[in-house]
């Protein structure tokens, strides 16, 4: 009898765990922006983690919640895909969120299961985006200018792989504007010190995925987890960093105590 109970209870855990993952929470954050000279609002869509392989959430719903929002572009942050095999999804995705209105498109920086991709299908992944009008940032930056403001949008590669090269990243970037950047495993912060940025946005821990009792199982992945920053808002020395939960999930499409994440912050002027 005491093993039909356990057996009851793992399965309606399991079905329990991988119901969560069709539950997507869409996180607002507004940050006033400290810069004397941002009087302007940006609205940036921040997608992460999104794991094709093991992914509940449709292209389509996506979109569907997002229908009515301001966006002024779109951040996506890493990890979209293990196999090649995977690429078509994945670039159904694309081509589903450029439906979204948006003044400044897409900017795509890569996470540490891309580069588990053949360099041949790697190469045929970035071609395909580049074709869709994504712009990808290795290392680099791209500026823009919205509302008559600067913007450098600085694409730092994947830090969990040994890719990124925060100096390469920031060269050339102008003194004045605000500084976005966009990266994949947020423990880069603690790089950072001699680098101006206004926001990061990262992604990596998935909020912990199976976060029960805790999230132990991250510690390995850095000392962000170790300083219990694996999730949400944070600073670091007086910067702004946000750690998305990931849409998708690796290992088994489960989560526990924890949900796909979409979120969208808006940059404001400090008051």
């Amino acid at each position: 009898m005491v093993y039909v109970i356990c057996f009851i209870a793992l399965g309606f855990g399991l079905f329990y765990a991988h119901w969560n993952t069709r539950k997507a929470v869409f996180t607002r954050v507004t940050l006033p922006i400290h810069e004397k000279d941002w009087d302007a609002q940006l609205h940036v869509l921040h997608l992460s983690d999104l794991h094709m392989e093991n992914l509940s959430i449709s292209p389509s719903h996506l979109v569907e919640k997002l229908e009515h929002e301001d966006i002024d572009l779109i951040a996506l942050t890493g990890d979209y895909l293990d196999r090649a095999r995977s690429i078509p999804k994945f670039l159904n995705y694309i081509d589903k969120l450029k439906e979204i209105p948006t003044q400044h498109g897409i900017y795509v920086v890569f996470g540490n299961h891309d580069y588990v991709l053949k360099a041949k299908d790697f190469f045929r992944l970035t071609e395909e985006l580049e074709r869709r009008g994504c712009h990808l940032l290795f290392n680099e930056h791209i500026q823009i200018e919205h509302m008559g403001k600067k913007i450098n949008i600085i694409g730092i590669d994947d830090n969990h792989s040994g890719r990124s090269r925060v100096e390469k990243s920031f060269t050339g970037v102008c003194c004045q504007g605000l500084n976005l950047v966009l990266t994949h495993d947020p423990n880069i912060v603690l790089k950072m010190r001699e680098y101006h940025y206004h926001y990061l946005l990262s992604g990596h821990f998935h909020g912990g995925q199976i976060h029960y009792p805790k999230a132990y199982h991250l510690v390995k992945m850095g000392k962000l987890p170790r300083m219990k920053m694996i999730k949400g808002l944070h600073y670091h020395e007086n910067k702004a960093f946000y750690i998305s939960e990931g849409l998708g999930q690796t290992g088994f499409n489960i989560r526990l105590r924890s949900k796909p994440e979409i979120t969208l912050h808006t940059l404001v002027p400090k008051n």
